[in-house]
């Protein structure tokens, strides 16, 4: 996502990450390599990528349109908890942003942290009414976990999607705006 912000094209993932790669039997080094400097430029700032505060509220209010797609556990989204176990939390408010539809980020990945295939991501969000014939917002705590999320619905999918990098940490610290909290939680006590 930062790549792209930037208009940098030449980027790869390893598909399922480093666990794949040791559950292939691939080799491992801790020798650091060392690199000549390289060349790279940054292009023209991308910013229909990012969403803003102001951007998560339109949709909220209503005055845009757009889905909001929270991807941390439904622990997190329903208010049970503020962060995953051993995490630290930013934010003083649990729950969710109205509106937002939670796909928690891991269900964009089989068990061996490949993606899934085209036609199984693609059922996985019209399931829940994203089919790409809106524009799309995600976000997670810290927006780290989002980005995943966004390379699978931008990249792979060709929706169209801005990540919301403020996240939950900006929006559960903001004065004032509505949020959805079903567990009730507040300040880490029901």
């Amino acid at each position: 996502w930062i790549f792209n912000i930037y208009n940098f094209d030449d980027v790869r993932l390893l598909d399922g990450g480093r666990v794949k790669w040791e559950a292939d039997g691939l080799p491992l080094s801790t020798a650091a390599p060392t690199y000549e400097a390289g060349n790279f430029e940054v292009g023209e700032y991308q910013a229909e990528l990012r969403a803003r505060l102001t951007d998560v509220l339109a949709v909220v209010n209503g005055e845009a349109e757009g889905a909001l797609i929270d991807i941390r556990s439904a622990a997190e989204y329903n208010g049970e908890i503020f962060a995953p176990e051993g995490i630290q939390e930013l934010s003083i408010r649990a729950g969710h942003i109205p509106g937002a539809l939670n796909v928690p980020w891991g269900q964009n990945v089989n068990p061996d942290g490949t993606f899934k295939s085209l036609e199984d991501l693609r059922a996985l969000y019209s399931g829940i009414g994203v089919d790409g014939s809106q524009p799309i917002i995600t976000y997670c705590r810290i927006g780290e976990r989002a980005a995943l999320t966004w390379f699978v619905l931008n990249q792979l999918l060709g929706y169209d999607v801005a990540l919301y990098d403020g996240s939950w940490t900006e929006y559960g610290n903001t004065v004032g705006v509505p949020i959805v909290n079903p567990a009730g939680t507040i300040w880490g006590a029901r």
